[in-house]
């Protein structure tokens, strides 16, 4: 099945099939190198794409820079980018299907789950970015003797975006909208699993007029191309999303050409459910955040601290409701959990599962792999383990949750705090007193109270500790593709004259 076959018939306009895009030209791998990708639901063979080779990053870096050089995305106002990135999001709009039905099949995403959060949100960063297209400025900063100083706020230059498999859409436009919109231009590596979106988006926004080199993508593997662009002198920018470990070995090699680097890596969130929250809501977000796209999510709530009071009580409920959370086929609409992006993850959560019964966990539900074909693990709850287990210290990325009783508010803070990451946390409790002083006790870069994965453009979010640092989001997000330039003027060499 190639990408075209997938696609909704209402789409006249596919990119060729696995294909590289640079300089606005479709063109196969240097060396004319393909690779399979799967599709996580059945485990069989959904398309294939170029496997970029080291020179293809070398063009896509070369197209990029001269795009750059040249002026002509740089060069325009921000409100000429504006219009441009606003014609993309009713592009994407137009396409919502098309996008959904490639993001579902690749990535393994419930065909609902991606309609409503992926294109959805997706979408909205464009239109987001657009908005602040219009209102980019500089400021005059008041200066002590004879001078006159103003500020301009420049783009950067070539910028590589990384992105993951688990938000490919998502998380390739919370790099790509703001810069684009403060006039940078970008070669775009996705994972190299999860390519389809991103072909998608190279069309998009070429027939919404960005020029031609502004935009480019390069599939591949990471290890083969990715190292290469990260260090590539051409770039003046690396923004990366992935694990903790990937992330630290890319910030090394940006260091090497000391370019600016965001980095928004593992987390592994916790959830502090005190005794008197509402518990039937409380429960449902308890659920929800930790199945969110199949537990795949940096963001996830994988750790659920619960005041010991309601200990048992909660156990209890998570034993009934779990398995009630449809699962399984991602093409049914009422499907919630659908398959693990890849075998390689499905091993991995399965074997951390499984170290974890080997160190005493109390199997609430789930456990296992699930009888079906693709990459399916059942939702699975494991209760009574201590804080440096592996399932409670490590990132499972998987839909797993566990849960550990605390006594007291400041127990419950030490525990939040125990592990090593600090993206994300939460807060379920009807004591907004409480919710204000635990929050700002807890390392992380966005806290929810009584709620999960509230999520809107103008909101930043990234990490702290080894969760990395810059945010994503919001003019905060904007800022770090921009560069400050002071001009300053010596008005009494002006008035001597």
């Amino acid at each position: 099945m190639t990408l075209t076959e997938t696609q909704t018939p209402a789409s006249t306009t596919a990119p060729p099939p696995g294909r590289l895009f640079i300089g606005g030209q479709w063109r196969d791998a240097s060396d004319g190198g393909r690779m399979d990708v799967i599709a996580p639901a059945t485990g069989k063979k959904l398309t294939e794409v170029a496997k970029a080779t080291t020179a293809d990053v070398d063009a896509a870096v070369a197209a990029a820079r001269a795009a750059f050089d040249s002026g002509v995305w740089s060069g325009l106002s921000s409100r000429e980018r504006a219009r441009i990135l606003q014609r993309a999001y009713t592009l994407m709009r137009e396409r919502s299907e098309e996008l959904a039905q490639a993001e579902s099949s690749n990535v393994g995403k419930p065909i609902t789950f991606a309609r409503v959060v992926d294109v959805n949100n997706a979408a909205e960063l464009y239109e987001y970015y657009a908005s602040l297209g219009h209102h980019l400025d500089g400021s005059v900063r008041e200066s002590t003797g004879q001078t006159h100083v103003y500020v301009k706020h420049e783009p950067i230059g070539v910028v590589a975006a990384i992105t993951p498999f688990n938000f490919p859409l998502i998380l390739s436009s919370t790099k790509i909208a703001p810069a684009l919109i403060a006039g940078n231009t970008v070669v775009h590596k996705p994972a190299s699993d999860t390519p389809l979106t991103a072909l998608l988006m190279a069309q998009i926004l070429q027939e919404a007029g960005v020029p031609d080199g502004v935009f480019n993508v390069v599939t591949g593997s990471g290890a083969a191309i990715g190292d290469h662009l990260v260090a590539h002198p051409g770039v003046d920018k690396v923004a990366f999303t992935g694990s903790t470990e990937v992330g630290a070995h890319a910030a090394q090699l940006a260091g090497s050409t000391l370019k600016p680097f965001t980095a928004e890596l593992g987390g592994n969130a916790a959830n502090i459910l005190f005794a008197d929250a509402d518990l039937n809501t409380a429960m449902h977000t308890v659920i929800a955040a930790f199945v969110f796209n199949t537990g795949q999510f940096c963001m996830a709530g994988p750790r659920l601290l619960v005041e010991r009071p309601i200990y048992e009580v909660v156990l209890g409920i998570l034993a009934e409701a779990v398995p009630q959370v449809p699962f399984g086929d991602i093409t049914n609409p009422e499907t919630v959990i659908g398959p693990l992006a890849s075998a390689t993850q499905l091993k991995k959560v399965a074997a951390m599962v499984d170290r974890a019964k080997a160190d005493g966990a109390r199997v609430i539900t789930g456990g296992e792999e699930a009888e079906l074909d693709g990459f399916y693990f059942l939702p699975t709850v494991l209760a009574d383990l201590a804080a440096d287990a592996e399932a409670v210290a490590e990132e499972v990325f998987g839909p797993v949750l566990t849960v550990q009783p605390f006594d007291t508010e400041e127990e419950a803070i030490q525990l939040a705090n125990s592990t090593r990451y600090g993206l994300a946390s939460g807060i379920q409790t009807s004591d907004l007193a409480k919710a204000h002083r635990v929050a700002a006790r807890l390392d992380a870069g966005i806290t929810w109270v009584n709620g999960w994965a509230l999520l809107d453009p103008a909101t930043p979010f990234g990490g702290v500790k080894a969760s990395g640092w810059g945010r994503e989001g919001g003019p905060e997000a904007m800022a770090s593709y921009q560069r400050s330039h002071s001009i300053v003027f010596n008005l009494e060499q002006g008035a001597a004259q």
